[in-house]
């Protein structure tokens, strides 16, 4: 049996900045002792920093440790957007703890908040403004403390090391029907996983990432597509897969392409996202799950080798209600944009 979870999927202009503003700040509203925060991007406009500001401000005032953990510095090439570069001025004028992690080798790349060590708010969806508004993405809230212990190890770990790599190592436990795995430690764990459960799907397989490059999960979508034995569709982002093709092309990861062209004669879409540059509006296809069957795989984790080797989380979900609601978000994701050809 599953802990209480909720689970929140967001459009590109199915929603304003300031609704999930102040969802994040009713949230941060419930904490009476404790706010552990790891966040890749938190970056907002006057009116949401003003919301969750505020929240910030009245949780400290209750007496609530606010403690931040955020990605600066990372200057290694990836075939994805480059590294956001959070408002470090916002977060010096806040009542907390911050804590920057320098991404290197590899990004810092969490969305999570831990409250009171009971619940946890995670998912895709970054702090900015254009992460609220014009991506789509999902958030997942879980009022579970066995979850929220494993992601306070996390934490306590992203607080302690000396690097990226040094993070993550959190058995993933069931807890009920839900478990949380984190990379880099689960980095390769993970992939396997998640390609293991699209092996042994029967029935649906959804898959929503920006960028597919996870060798398992590759070569798993690559099967299911070739047999035709089970409803197989999905959405990336096009101006990111675009480029991971181009780099392939006539590197040592070549092989990859036939792949990655086999999974898209199945019913995978693809958005055309701007490209990322100074000013630039960032609505990429930014939703990262994985249905198969009635598992449920969501989260910050893309299914790359990047991704591996990243600070990530995903919750490992098993229930049908969760896997009907995503498989319906993906197919009117996959429904907005046309198929991508290599």
């Amino acid at each position: 049996m599953n802990p209480p979870l909720t689970v929140r999927t967001l459009s590109d202009g199915g929603q304003s900045p300031a609704e999930i503003a102040n969802a994040v700040a009713s949230f941060l509203d419930g904490a009476e002792h404790s706010l552990d925060l790891a966040q890749y991007d938190f970056n907002l406009g006057p009116e949401t920093a003003g919301i969750v500001g505020a929240a910030i401000r009245r949780a400290s005032g209750r007496g609530v440790r606010v403690r931040l953990v955020y990605n600066v510095d990372h200057r290694k090439p990836i075939p994805v957007p480059p590294p956001c570069s959070p408002d470090e001025a916002l977060i010096r004028s806040l009542p907390l703890e911050p804590l920057p992690v320098a991404g290197v080798p590899d990004l810092m790349h969490h969305k999570y908040v831990i409250r009171d060590g009971t619940s946890v708010w995670t998912g895709s969806t970054n702090w900015s403004d254009d992460s609220w508004s014009r991506q789509e993405n999902v958030i997942a809230v879980v009022e579970s403390p066995e979850v929220a212990a494993d992601y306070r190890r996390d934490f306590e770990q992203l607080l302690t090391a000396g690097s990226v790599a040094e993070t993550g190592a959190v058995e993933p436990t069931w807890h009920g029907a839900v478990r949380a795995w984190f990379t880099p430690a689960h980095g390769e764990d993970l992939s396997h996983r998640i390609a293991q459960a699209i092996a042994l799907a029967e029935r649906r397989i959804r898959v929503c990432s920006p960028v597919l490059t996870a060798p398992p999960v590759l070569g798993a979508l690559a099967q299911a597509v070739s047999s035709h034995r089970v409803d197989t569709a999905g959405c990336l982002d096009e101006t990111q897969t675009r480029e991971v093709a181009s780099q392939w092309r006539d590197g040592p990861s070549a092989w990859k392409l036939p792949l990655l062209t086999r999974v898209l004669t199945a019913d995978f879409t693809a958005r055309p996202s701007t490209p990322f540059g100074d000013g630039t509006t960032h609505d990429f296809m930014h939703a990262k799950l994985t249905v198969a069957d009635d598992n449920v795989f969501l989260g910050s984790f893309n299914l790359s080798r990047s991704g591996e080797r990243n600070a990530e989380n995903i919750l490992e979900i098993q229930d049908e209600k969760i896997a009907d609601q995503l498989t319906t978000y993906a197919d009117e994701i996959r429904a907005k944009y046309d198929h991508i050809d290599l």
